[in-house]
C-alpha cells in the first residue's frame, strides 16, 4: 500500500498566547505535531507495517515544519514505537514556500492537492490519504474533505477502527469504524479515499527526545516550492476568507475556595450561585431572549441564503433557519431550506424556510458526499448570498466539498453571525475560546458551519405555505453505511443550561449517586476525556481540547482534577462550581466557587439544600 499522512505543525497548546496585535504569537514558543496528526502517523505506519509499501509523511509550514517530518520519520524508523518493531519504507516531504503564506483552509487544501497529484504522477498512487480530524489551534475538519473533493476521492471522517477489506466483495477497500460525535457508523469506503483519524484510532506517534528525530538524515525530507506546483495562485492571494478583527474573550474567575464543614461551605456555595444568578435563567450565558426574538416575516426578493438540514437534527435545524430569517431580513432576501428527510415543510416555514429543495435519488440520504453534491448544484443555478451548515462531522464535510467545489470562502465552526455592508460576518472562535475574530469572505457565495447551540432558538412565526421543489443526485456509491446508530444526542448537551461534569473521581457504579443533583439542577452530564476512554459515558458527552466546548449558565466539576486539556472546554461557562476533597487540585484554580470535600458528601447535601430553595 501506499499511504501519504498529512501532518500539521502546530505550537504547544499551553504555551499559545497573542501578541498585542490580537494574533497567535509563534516566534520563541515551542512547537509540535498536532494531537491528530499524530495519529494519522501511527496508523499509516501500522498499515504499511501490516500490508508493505510506503508512507510518505507530507507538511505544509515554514522552515521550522520540517521537524514534525523528521519526528514521523524516526518514528516509522521504529522509535517510539513497542520494542521489536520493524523499520517501514518512509519519507517526507515539506511544502514550503513564502508564498504559501496567509492560507486559509481552502487555499492549504489546494496545495496540499496540488502536492499529492504530482507525487502520484511521479511514483503511482496514493491508496490512503490520512489526515487529523481537526487541529486543535483552529477545529475546522475541514481541509480533509476539502482534499477529497479536489481529488475527486470518497472521505470518512472520525476512524476510529480500520481494516483492510479482504473478504466483503469489494477489493480496494477498507472497513471502517466511525465516531462522529454521538453517531458510530460501520462503512466501506473504495479506494483511494481521504480519510481522517479519531483520537483513540491508535496510539500516537510521539517521540520525546528531540535528538531522535533531529538526526534523521536530511536527503529523506524533500522540499517542494510553489513553482514545482505551477503558477498559483497561492497563499493569501488564494485564500477567499480573511481574518478581519479580533477580540480577547478573556474570563475571570472568582476563585472562592471555601473551608470549614461540608454543611458550612455548601450554604456558603448556595449563597454564592443564587447572589451571582447562576441558579435561576437570567445569570450569566444564560440562553433568554425576549418576547420580540421571534423568526422575521418573509422579505422576499431574489437574494437567497441556504440552510442545509442534516437529517435528524431539528433542533439544529430550527437555529439555523431562524438566524437565515433574520439574516435575509436583514439584506431583503428569501431562506432556502435544502436536504433529504425534511419533515414537516409547514414546520419549516414556521422556522424561518420561504422555499424548500428535496433531495431525492439517494438510497441513503445521509451520505454527505452526495448531499454535496445537491448543494453544489442548487449553487450553481441560485448563487445564494450565504449557505449556512451545522457544525457537525456530516455538515464539516457537506460545507468543505461545497466550498472546494465553487471556489467558495468557508468560515468554520462560528459562534455568531452579522451582516456589515451587505456582506456576512462570521465571528470564530481559537486557540480554546480565548480569542474570537471577524472573518469575511470576498467570494460571491459566503459559507460557514455554526457550532451547535450557540445561536438562539427563535420563537416561531405563524406557519404559512412554502414553494417546494426537488433536486435529483446520482449516487456515487463510494461509500457504503452498513451500519449506523445514535447512542446519544450531541445536540442536548450542546443547548444544556446547567451541567455537571464527571471526572474519574467518581466510578461509573456510583453514577446514580448524581441523578437527584441533576434533576434538581435539569442538568445534563459531560466528562472528561478519561471517563469517555473508559467507556463510562458516551463520546459526545466529552469536553476539552479533543472534546466539546459548552457555554452553559452553570458548570459543576465533580471529581475532575480540573487539566488544561479539559478546562478549555467550559471557558466560557457563566459560573464554574467545582467540587473535590484536594484544597490544590487544579480545578480550584479555574473555578468561581470551590468546595474542598468528598464528592459523596457534598453531593447529598448541596442536592438537599437545593431542593430546600425550591428552583
Amino acid at each position: 500500500m501506499r499511504i501519504a499522512a498529512l501532518v500539521k505543525q502546530i505550537p504547544a497548546f499551553e504555551a499559545m498566547e497573542l501578541g498585542a496585535d490580537g494574533r497567535l504569537r509563534r516566534e520563541g514558543l515551542p512547537l509540535e505535531m498536532s494531537a491528530y496528526c499524530r495519529r494519522a502517523v501511527a496508523q499509516a505506519v501500522a498499515l504499511v507495517e501490516s500490508y508493505g509499501g510506503e508512507v510518505v509523511v507530507v507538511t505544509l509550514g515554514p522552515p521550522a515544519a520540517e521537524d514534525v517530518v523528521r519526528e514521523a520519520i524516526a518514528y516509522g524508523d521504529g522509535a517510539g514505537r513497542p520494542e521489536g518493531a520493524r523499520p517501514v519504507a518512509i519519507t517526507g516531504i515539506h511544502v514550503c514556500d513564502p508564498a504559501f503564506a496567509g492560507s486559509d483552509t481552502l487555499a492549504t487544501a489546494h496545495a496540499l492537492a496540488a502536492t499529492i497529484g504530482r507525487l502520484e504522477a511521479e511514483g503511482g498512487r496514493f491508496d490512503v490519504i490520512l489526515v487529523g480530524r481537526n487541529s486543535v489551534d483552529a477545529d475546522t475538519g475541514q481541509v480533509g474533505p476539502q482534499i477529497a473533493q479536489l481529488l475527486d476521492r470518497p472521505f470518512a471522517t472520525g476512524v476510529k477502527r480500520l481494516t483492510v477489506a479482504e473478504d466483503v466483495g469489494h477489493p480496494g477497500a477498507v472497513e471502517v469504524g466511525l465516531e462522529l460525535d454521538d453517531l458510530w457508523e460501520e462503512a466501506t469506503v473504495m479506494l483511494p479515499a481521504v480519510l481522517s483519524v479519531a483520537e483513540r484510532l491508535i496510539d500516537p506517534c510521539k517521540i520525546k527526545d528531540p535528538s531522535v528525530w533531529a538526526s534523521v538524515d536530511a536527503s529523506r525530507i524533500r522540499r517542494v516550492t510553489a513553482a514545482e506546483l505551477g503558477g498559483g495562485p497561492w497563499g493569501a492571494e488564494a485564500s477567499p476568507t480573511k481574518v478581519g478583527e479580533t477580540r480577547i474573550e478573556a474570563v475571570e474567575r472568582a476563585g472562592a475556595v471555601l473551608g470549614g464543614s461540608v454543611a458550612e461551605q455548601v450554604d456558603k456555595a448556595v449563597a454564592f450561585l443564587l447572589d451571582r444568578g447562576a441558579l435561576g435563567r437570567d445569570g450569566p450565558s444564560a440562553r433568554t431572549h425576549s418576547s420580540e426574538d421571534t423568526v422575521p416575516a418573509a422579505a422576499g426578493g431574489p437574494i437567497a441564503t441556504m440552510v442545509v438540514i442534516e437529517p435528524d437534527r431539528r433542533r439544529l435545524a430550527r437555529e439555523l433557519l431562524g438566524t437565515a430569517a433574520r439574516l435575509a431580513a436583514r439584506i431583503g432576501g428569501r431562506v432556502i431550506a435544502l436536504g433529504t428527510r425534511l419533515g414537516e415543510r409547514r414546520e419549516l416555514a414556521a422556522w424561518g424556510a420561504d422555499e424548500v429543495v428535496a433531495v431525492e435519488g439517494l438510497p441513503d440520504p445521509e451520505v454527505a458526499e452526495d448531499v454535496a453534491a445537491a448543494v453544489i448544484d442548487v449553487c450553481l443555478e441560485v448563487e445564494p448570498w450565504a449557505v449556512l451548515v451545522g457544525g457537525t462531522p456530516w455538515g464539516r464535510e457537506v460545507a468543505a466539498r461545497t466550498a472546494a467545489a465553487l471556489g467558495a470562502g468557508l468560515t468554520g465552526d462560528a459562534i455568531g453571525l452579522t451582516v456589515d455592508r451587505g456582506r456576512l460576518v462570521a465571528w470564530k472562535p481559537a486557540f480554546g475560546g480565548s480569542l474570537v475574530a471577524a472573518i469575511r469572505c470576498s467570494s460571491p457565495i459566503q459559507m460557514v458551519t455554526v457550532r451547535p447551540g450557540v445561536l438562539p432558538t427563535l420563537e416561531p412565526r405563524p406557519a404559512g405555505e412554502v414553494d417546494v421543489r426537488s433536486v435529483h443526485v446520482v449516487p456515487r456509491g463510494r461509500l457504503t453505511v452498513r451500519e449506523r446508530r445514535r447512542d446519544d444526542d450531541a445536540d442536548v448537551l450542546a443547548h444544556a443550561e446547567v451541567v455537571i461534569g464527571v471526572g474519574q473521581g467518581v466510578p461509573p457504579d456510583r453514577y446514580g449517586e448524581l441523578e437527584g443533583l441533576r434533576s434538581v439542577l435539569g442538568a445534563e452530564f459531560a466528562a472528561t476525556r478519561k471517563v469517555t476512554d473508559q467507556g463510562w459515558l458516551p463520546h459526545a458527552r466529552q469536553l476539552g481540547i479533543t472534546g466539546k466546548s459548552i457555554a452553559p449558565r452553570l458548570y459543576v466539576a465533580i471529581g475532575t482534577s480540573g487539566k488544561y486539556n479539559h478546562l478549555v472546554g467550559v471557558r466560557t461557562a457563566g459560573t464554574i462550581l467545582a467540587v473535590n476533597p484536594d484544597p490544590g487540585a487544579p480545578i480550584f484554580s479555574a473555578c468561581d466557587i470551590g468546595i474542598v470535600g468528598d464528592w459523596s458528601e457534598v453531593v447529598p447535601e448541596l442536592e438537599s439544600r437545593l431542593r430546600a430553595i425550591a428552583l
